[in-house]
């Protein structure tokens, strides 16, 4: 009866957690059907429905948050003990899972983890490419990428990458029907290129700096996107200014195919760094990563930036 339970609360958490059958399924290696039976033999045992189910989406119910919240972050505990345990393998192992945006992934994570995964072949990296504000304790993330200015001061936190500016740019065909433009304000004059935030859902200010001045601009286009890569290629189509830091352009501004604007107004910044939680063992796979992806000298994360003032937004056409 106690492996039977066992077992069949872990189905119920991770089908509460992935609020989907089909993925919890998958993840658990099991049929659906197996997974559907197990949860209703558990919800009949403790006689009380843990999740409500419709069509199109499986939650917890009351009686099933609670018991979530219970017990959940100890199959969390148990996993990482059993992670624990290949300390005492002659190779580290374990999975490692890490959220990043894209850019970042291919141009720092990969190419230093490279040579660490040819090395340790039972080390495995799971990434996720996202460029939001990802909860990686909630969503059970061993680290993250950020910009080094906009890490949680709970957070370890170590320099992958140098400093960062941001680049105003379009491409020559676009500046040749518009004049560029000579301070951010001006932008409010021309075919922007937009980020939706994908942490808080609003659009993003342009945030420019000179000297002891700092400038938040609202522009307009008819372009909205919430990752760079399709910013990128509108800008490069003639569609309009984007904003993003530098390397999200890779070599379009050197090859001439973008063109820099408002430079003396993109100060730098924080690279990336890689942040997690402070943990007293960490996994040596999760070590292992760590170090590979460690820049030979350190640094501190920046402080956090100051209040800027704010461009209005530009009148309605």
């Amino acid at each position: 009866m106690v492996k039977n339970n066992l077992k069949d609360l872990l189905y119920f958490v991770t089908v509460a957690r992935e609020r989907s059958f089909t993925r919890a399924a998958s993840l658990l290696g099991v049929t659906q059907s197996a997974l559907s039976q197990a949860i209703r033999g558990l919800e009949a045992r403790l006689e009380i429905r843990l999740l409500t189910r419709t069509t199109r989406s499986v939650s917890p119910t009351a009686a099933g948050e609670r018991l979530l919240n219970a017990i959940g972050h100890r199959f969390d505990e148990i996993t990482a003990e059993l992670d624990l345990l290949t300390a005492l393998r002659d190779k580290p192992a374990g999975t490692v899972r890490i959220t990043a945006g894209e850019q970042v992934i291919r141009g720092i994570l990969l190419p230093r983890l490279t040579p660490l995964l040819k090395d340790y072949p039972d080390i495995r990296v799971e990434f996720d490419i996202n460029y939001g504000f990802r909860d990686i304790v909630a969503d059970r993330f061993d680290a993250g990428v950020r910009l080094g200015d906009t890490i949680d001061r709970d957070m370890i936190a170590l320099p992958i990458g140098p400093p960062l500016q941001m680049v105003a740019a379009a491409s020559p065909a676009y500046f040749a029907a518009h004049p560029p433009p000579r301070t951010p304000a001006d932008l409010t004059h021309h075919t922007c290129i937009n980020l939706r935030l994908q942490s808080a859902g609003g659009l993003y200010a342009w945030e420019f700096e000179r000297g002891d001045r700092k400038l938040n601009v609202r522009v307009e286009g008819q372009l909205v996107f919430n990752t760079p890569p399709g910013m990128v290629d509108a800008a490069v189509a003639g569609l309009g200014i984007a904003f993003l830091p530098e390397d999200e352009f890779g070599p379009l501004l050197e090859d001439g195919r973008l063109v820099r604007v408002l430079e003396d107004w993109c100060a730098p910044f924080p690279g990336y760094y890689l942040y997690y939680p402070s943990r007293r063992q960490p996994s040596p796979a999760f070590s292992l990563v760590v170090n590979a992806l460690r820049l030979p000298a350190g640094g501190a994360v920046g402080p956090a930036a100051t209040p800027a003032d704010t461009i209005p937004d530009p009148p309605p056409s």
